[in-house]
């Protein structure tokens, strides 16, 4: 069966890596791809958010499953297009549809579905561009930290924890007024929750559920959780504050009441679900939805489980997951993210990489980066690679992960070197 894997990001790189494995995938297309993913298939330049492009090399190439990594072309609405489409209809497609994908769209939707199924949450205020007073009155009555969550798609940067009421109600005047686009039409003001974070992923057929290795991130960019939110610095699996009590209140409090609104709502889908959670004095409450896998954890879960990739797809394709064993490896995994200097602000691309061939007890997953004509492989992006090893403990999978990052050198490389310092 020909494959055709939406993205170009370190996800991308381990979703290929995993799908190419499969005796089931005969060609895998990854569109557009990067330097990485052209070692487990064929990259294409095509941009995820051109429906009509995608359409194209669908049919070109015969494409019979379609698994999407990124979320905005799922916001934007590619499984809609692909289901009202009389050459497309047919195709498997992984990921849920623009009414579904605003689980992740929308942090106003979200709210309101996580309130309407019961969903322990922090308490919220929502306010339109049309209430921006209404909004700097209410934030200058809220204890600190403030949270501040842009509505829409933002990259990864429209959430603030500030801890200064004035700087706050700048910020919340700056997101209503464009700051991040129409991504900030609305705004959520939450209350703060103290505790510590984690991430779940739960694969679903629209029926049942499975629920794959559970992960820990580290967002900001500077040591010890300081400095501006990232895409991500790197993951551990699995995060060893995570039990099997806490895993049972999870799935009593938080998946299966999120599975429950989804048949409620009708909504069409057949993908991942990632939930963003934090416990608060023994009790997981749920900060976010995502509708696709996350970037770094991504890399630290695929690593650990060691399921046939495109099986598992093709069940949730043909609504066949309830058959489904998940299969995890024992041992525990840890991601390192090596950046461009000037990360998440301003950075230069087209930096030579060097050492990527000498990395050992490492898996090297690619993102920002692509390979010139003459072969050299350069950075193209904010995240650069992902060092992701396997260890006995997670504290063994980082120091492999390090050792590899001291062979890797391109001009400004940076990464964190305390992952996984509050464990």
């Amino acid at each position: 069966m020909n494959v055709l894997l939406l993205g170009a990001g370190a996800r991308e790189h381990a979703l290929a890596w995993k799908l190419s494995a499969s005796p089931l995938c005969a060609n895998l297309y990854i569109a557009p791809g990067n330097a990485g993913t052209s070692d487990h298939g064929t990259n294409v330049a095509v941009d995820p958010n051109d429906f009509s492009a995608v359409k194209d090399l669908v049919v070109d190439k015969n494409i019979k499953l379609v698994v999407c990594g990124p979320e905005e072309p799922l916001v934007r609405g590619i499984k809609d297009y692909f289901s009202s489409d009389d050459r497309l209809k047919t195709v498997y497609f992984i990921g849920p549809s623009r009414e579904a994908a605003r689980l992740e769209g929308s942090k106003t939707y979200a709210k309101a579905f996580m309130e309407e199924y019961g969903i322990p949450t922090a308490a919220y205020r929502r306010f339109t561009v049309d209430e921006v007073s209404e909004a700097i009155d209410y934030v200058g009555n809220c204890a600190t930290p403030v949270v501040l969550k842009a509505d829409g798609l933002a990259a990864g940067k429209g959430v603030l924890i500030l801890d200064d009421i004035e700087e706050a109600k700048g910020e919340v005047r700056a997101i209503l007024e464009g700051k991040f686009g129409e991504a900030g039409s609305k705004v959520v003001v939450e209350a703060f929750l103290d505790g510590i974070e984690f991430s779940v992923f739960v694969l679903t057929d629209g029926k049942s559920y499975r629920i794959l290795p559970t992960a820990k991130d580290y967002k900001r960019i500077g040591e010890g959780d300081t400095g501006p939110n990232t895409g991500g610095m790197g993951s551990i699996s699995h995060p060893p504050f995570v039990d099997a009590d806490l895993m049972r209140k999870v799935e009593q409090r938080i998946i299966q009441p999120t599975l429950k609104g989804i048949a409620a709502r009708k909504l069409d889908y057949r993908g991942f679900i990632f939930f963003g959670l934090i416990v608060v004095e023994g009790e997981p409450h749920l900060i976010e939805y995502n509708c696709r896998l996350g970037d770094p954890e991504t890399q630290s879960v695929l690593t650990r489980l060691n399921n046939d990739f495109m099986q598992l797809m093709l069940e949730t394709a043909e609504g066949e997951l309830g058959a489904a064993v998940v299969d995890m490896d024992d041992r525990q995994t840890a991601t390192v993210v090596l950046v461009s200097g000037g990360y998440p602000g301003k950075y230069e691309k087209g930096k030579a990489i060097s050492g990527i061939d000498t990395v050992r007890d490492s898996q090297v997953f690619h993102a920002g980066t692509k390979r010139r004509e003459d072969g050299q492989i350069v950075t193209d992006g904010g995240r650069v690679l992902s060092l992701t090893s396997y260890g006995e403990t997670f504290q063994e999978a980082l120091r492999k992960c390090y050792a590899n990052a001291e062979k890797i050198a391109f001009e400004g490389a940076n990464y964190r070197s305390d992952i996984g310092f509050d464990l």
